[in-house]
């Protein structure tokens, strides 16, 4: 859990919190593509979880020539993505929180579409877009999720997607951040919006991909089976917090149904869900 610092009068509009590990070729794209957005009144705040590679010396070249702009923090060891985005959040001092990752790149007009949606929607507090997927090929799938999400939508899996989302600071402090929770990892951003909704929080996914996600096309073939059991335990805690149907029960099986099957059905489920 986090407790983040009241913001001060000079504080910049948006905190984009990034956890960075191991990601030193990919780091410096996704640098700039916050660099080059349309809106400017950011901080880029960045954390590197214990990495093996160059990343921390490839993210304190940019500390340093933007000191202004980007700070830069660092884990004794790595500690998983929850605890480094709540040690980002301790820092941030804007009243809206972004995120990006270290390997990924978005459009220059994401940030000002975004804030945009919120500003003119403030009934909402979360606001995502559609995301592509690239690799070195270019892009090759996509991802959207329904424009204004409900309970129910949570039965099928996170109904926002994490890396391109702007939310609300005060939305983050209601619920005291990322639950940093071992049987969370992977299946931390799905857990933070069922908090937010049960704390009365909603949101809405911009129908533009806005996010290009870098994949491997067959990564999700290799997932981890421990991250579908945490899948599907999230997806209990959602049908018990939202107060939804018990028969929403079943749907917490799937992920774990889904891990067993031949890889071949699963190859043609995946890419239809991705729309390739």
């Amino acid at each position: 859990m986090v407790d983040m610092d009241v913001t001060g009068n000079n504080s910049p509009t948006i905190s984009v919190i990034m956890g960075i590990y191991n990601c030193a070729e990919t780091l410096p794209e996704s640098i700039e593509s916050i660099l080059n957005q349309t809106f400017t009144d950011w901080e880029l705040i960045m954390c590197d979880d214990g990495s093996s590679d160059d990343t921390y010396h490839v993210a304190e070249r940019y500390a340093s020539v933007y000191q202004n702009k980007i700070v830069l923090l660092k884990n004794e060891k790595n500690r998983g993505l929850n605890y480094t985005l709540n040690k980002c959040l301790e820092a941030a001092k804007g009243a809206y929180i972004a995120r990006m990752d270290g390997d990924d790149r978005c459009s220059a007009d994401r940030l000002e579409i975004e804030l945009n949606t919120l500003k003119q929607e403030p009934e909402i507090a979360i606001v995502s877009s559609d995301m592509q997927f690239f690799d070195e090929t270019g892009i090759w799938g996509n991802i959207s999720h329904p424009t204004y999400p409900v309970n129910r939508d949570f039965l099928f899996g996170s109904p926002f997607c994490h890396a391109p989302c702007l939310v609300k600071r005060e939305a983050y402090l209601a619920v005291g951040g990322y639950s940093d929770e071992k049987k969370l990892l992977r299946v931390e951003d799905y857990h933070l919006w069922i908090k937010m909704y049960q704390a009365g929080y909603r949101g809405k996914n911009i129908h533009i991909p806005l996010y290009q996600m870098r994949d491997d096309r067959n990564a999700y073939s290799r997932r981890k089976f421990r991250y579908r059991v945490n899948e599907a335990y999230v997806k209990m805690v959602a049908v018990k917090k939202l107060k939804l149907p018990v028969t929403g029960y079943i749907y917490a099986l799937r992920p774990i149904l889904v891990g067993l099957l031949p890889p071949v059905v699963y190859d043609i489920l995946h890419k239809r869900k991705l729309k390739v």
